[in-house]
């Protein structure tokens, strides 16, 4: 049953591109902001304001000007819900509920772990269970559906459930079911109508959780997909079209996001909490590449869920552990590893000026420095377990809890 209440209307006119965190991990997946002043150590004094949410969930907020998104579900997955708040004051402006379906999933899961995406006009959420996998489309101002798309259910041989969120590209939104009990897909929908513009057949021996990316080869659009049989591998987003894969690499599940950095992407794959392999492949090949343009491997130390941030010409590899890897991100040359987080880690972290962000599930925040010199800054407690990763926009950051929603602003 389906309920909206519309409080208040958007108010201001929509900002820059730029300053909207309008997916997983913020503008091109890469979990980097600009965004300067936000604090280091914090206490609970110092948030704008909390708001509790109407269910768990693990999705992360997105931010289109004054308005932060997040999804929830109760009722062992039974309830569904999709919320807007005024990033200003944290007022609800419009709450829609959906129905669902209770279903097997992993003891770290939820019933609400895919983020939505937005492009300042609809918000776009997955919701999926061993019954349905489906797309909705949400009028950003009102809530109001404006489409919806059924899909293949996904179907986990082990009933892990689903967390991979959609990407927008263009015209279309894109949405990754490689499930692990028969035909999978990577699907392309157009965004204004719902209507299937291109599909993948996909089959997985392991299930996929890694969200894919969009980056720029060349002039041109490649998506980025990590999964088990292919690797690391470059789709034509508009097309559809396999342009190349690195095969033979990969024989556990992707959990984490591949990420990007002059012209290398870099993918990894795990099992029980660790990582096994993390490949760096050159991109602008054609075909099975796995002979010709993988810049390096790593088979040691390597995050599972978290995923890496490339800055400044190095990444940084915060392990489900608590460990710190920072390598050069050309070589794969190790420069320092530091257990840094206490407790375990399944959100990824965020670099903010400079400055990496990551919260155990417990919800301790560890702030250090991005550099090639390790260097703690500061540790601070949510208050309640997050397997969330924090979205930055506009000087503010929003922390999502198992229980509520909360605003750092920038002092």
């Amino acid at each position: 049953m389906k309920q909206i209440f519309l409080l208040v209307g958007l108010c201001g006119a929509l900002t820059l591109q730029a300053e909207n965190w309008a997916q997983f991990r913020g503008p091109d997946g890469r979990g980097i902001s600009t965004e300067k002043g936000l604090p280091v150590k914090w206490t609970a004094k110092d948030y704008k304001w909390q708001v509790k949410l109407p269910g768990i969930g693990h999705s992360s907020p997105v931010v289109w000007g004054n308005t932060v998104l997040i999804t929830s579900a109760a009722r062992a997955g039974e309830q569904r819900a999709l919320q807007a708040f005024d990033t200003d004051t944290g007022k609800v402006i419009w709450t829609e509920y959906l129905g669902g379906n209770t279903h097997p999933k992993h003891a770290l899961n939820s019933y609400a772990s895919a983020t939505p995406c937005t492009d300042g006009k609809r918000v776009y959420v997955a919701w999926g269970d061993n019954d349905e996998y489906f797309m909705v489309a949400h009028d950003l101002k009102t809530g109001k559906e404006k489409w919806r798309k059924q899909l293949p259910p996904s179907l986990s041989k082990h009933g892990h459930g689903t967390a991979t969120s959609p990407i927008i590209f263009e015209d279309l939104v894109i949405l990754l079911n490689e499930h692990d009990t028969g035909p999978g897909y990577i699907v392309a929908l157009n965004k204004n109508t719902g209507k299937q513009q291109w599909l993948i057949k996909r089959r997985i021996e392991i299930m996929t959780y890694a969200t894919p990316i969009i980056i720029e080869v060349n002039g041109e659009p490649q998506l980025i997909n990590s999964c088990l049989d292919d690797g690391l591998m470059g789709i034509d987003p508009r097309k559809g079209k396999v342009l190349w894969t690195t095969p033979g690499n990969f024989d556990l599940r992707t959990v984490a996001m591949p990420v990007h950095w002059k012209g290398i992407v870099y993918g990894s794959c795990g099992a029980g909490g660790k990582g096994k392999l993390m490949l760096a492949v050159k991109v602008g090949g054609k075909g099975n590449v796995s002979e010709s343009h993988i810049a390096w491997k790593r088979q040691r130390s390597l995050p599972y869920v978290p995923t890496p941030i490339v800055y400044d010409d190095h990444i940084y590899m915060w392990l489900d552990n608590g460990i710190v890897i920072c390598a050069n991100a050309k070589t794969g040359e190790e420069v320092w590893n530091e257990r840094v987080g206490r407790g375990d880690f399944s959100t990824s972290p965020v670099c903010i000026d400079g400055k990496i962000y990551c919260s155990s599930r417990t919800g301790e925040f560890t702030v250090i420095k991005a550099s090639p010199k390790y260097e703690l800054l500061g540790r601070s407690q949510l208050g309640e377990p997050t397997h969330a990763t924090p979205a930055v926009s506009n000087g503010r950051m929003f922390l999502r809890g198992f229980a509520k929603l909360y605003c750092l602003e920038a002092k």
